[in-house]
């Protein structure tokens, strides 16, 4: 399976957009978004092309092919607009023998893990990007597509095959790692 791994979306449409273009032109075969989609949150600015019902829509369309986690800036309301769940913490997805532990960030993170062996944890919140490797696990912060932070440009993610690899927005790999064997 290839995952598209997205995090921090905050309501804005033109980047989803693009990422849903690398998803189908790449053959994605599934969509995992890390929280924050539909709210800006009240410490951001308005992102440009803010469209939270056009998101809705554009990703029910899609509920087949989600997996998707709560952000700190997601909530009741938002589910309400959504087809598929989005108001857990964290899932344990299970890819060929490959344990990933998705979550936002802000409740578990790399300094703060459940109990449980984990090869890979995916989480975004902090709008930084990062892939290394930290205590035999493969760390992934996807970053963020609409606020990145520190200088960084848009960022998401791609698993396949025991790999993971960091892209922009124009689908340019940034970084790519493999998980321990």
């Amino acid at each position: 399976m290839k995952y598209l791994i997205v995090s921090d979306i905050h309501g804005s449409l033109p980047t989803l957009q693009q990422v849903l273009s690398f998803y189908k032109a790449q053959h994605c075969d599934m969509l995992c978004i890390l929280g924050d989609i539909l709210n800006y949150g009240p410490r951001n600015s308005l992102p440009e092309g803010l469209d939270p019902k056009g998101i809705a829509e554009t990703l029910n369309a899609m509920t087949n092919e989600i997996i998707a986690i709560r952000g700190n800036c997601d909530s009741e309301v938002d589910q309400m607009l959504l087809d598929f769940p989005i108001l857990s913490d964290y899932t344990l997805l299970v890819d060929e023998g490959k344990r990933l532990f998705l979550t936002h960030g802000h409740i578990y993170n790399e300094n703060c893990l459940p109990k449980g062996k984990f090869d890979a944890l995916f989480y975004g919140h902090t709008h930084l990007w990062k892939l290394d490797h930290n205590n035999n696990m493969l760390v992934c912060n996807t970053g963020s597509i609409t606020f990145p932070k520190g200088g960084n440009v848009p960022t998401f993610a791609v698993y396949e095959g025991n790999a993971v690899s960091i892209h922009r927005l124009d689908g340019e790999k940034l970084k790519e790692e493999r998980i321990f064997p």
